[in-house]
């Protein structure tokens, strides 16, 4: 395993849409995914998105435990293949985001409070969930990235954004 460089805001492949993944189960698969699970850990994040790594492809990673989000739900792990989200509801929710492209960085970001997310593992099995809360503002987070959407394009108000050792700092 090893943990990979996380490219940041400004880079070209994160304004672009990722590919398919075709193929399920391969050791290229089976390792891009250990390389990312270690470099997601290694930066404490609570996602992380192939582009993020450099690989243009529909590849999602996320999940964390209460203990080091103790603010918020926790999120079973899940390695997620090719996504399409349908919101539940049209009600959203405003929360504070943060992005492991944008270091240091957080804004306020409207979310659908349920979604239901499809799509499949990295052995090609089926995965539809239901989500609220947390775990479906992570979800929508992370599958952004697949589009070239990063969060502050998210933000409807700027006054909302900033570093985040000044904007909570009280």
């Amino acid at each position: 395993m090893a943990i990979k460089e996380i490219i940041k805001m400004g880079h070209p492949l994160l304004l672009e849409k990722a590919t398919s993944i075709t193929e399920f189960d391969t050791p290229e698969l089976h390792k891009l995914i250990e390389d990312m699970i270690e470099t997601m850990d290694e930066a404490s994040g609570a996602g992380l998105a192939a582009p993020q790594v450099g690989e243009g492809i529909q590849l999602v990673i996320f999940g964390h435990d209460t203990e080091r989000y103790p603010e918020d739900d926790s999120v079973p792990f899940t390695v997620l293949i090719n996504p399409i989200i349908t919101p539940s509801t049209k009600e959203t929710e405003d929360g504070w985001e943060g992005c492991l492209s944008v270091p240091g960085m957080r804004g306020l970001v409207p979310r659908f409070k349920k979604i239901n997310y499809k799509g499949f593992d990295q052995f090609g099995k089926p995965i539809n969930i239901d989500a609220e809360g947390f775990h479906a503002r992570v979800v929508q987070h992370e599958c952004d990235h697949l589009i070239g959407m990063l969060y502050p394009l998210r933000i409807k108000d700027l006054r909302f954004f900033g570093f985040e050792d000044t904007l909570f700092s009280e």
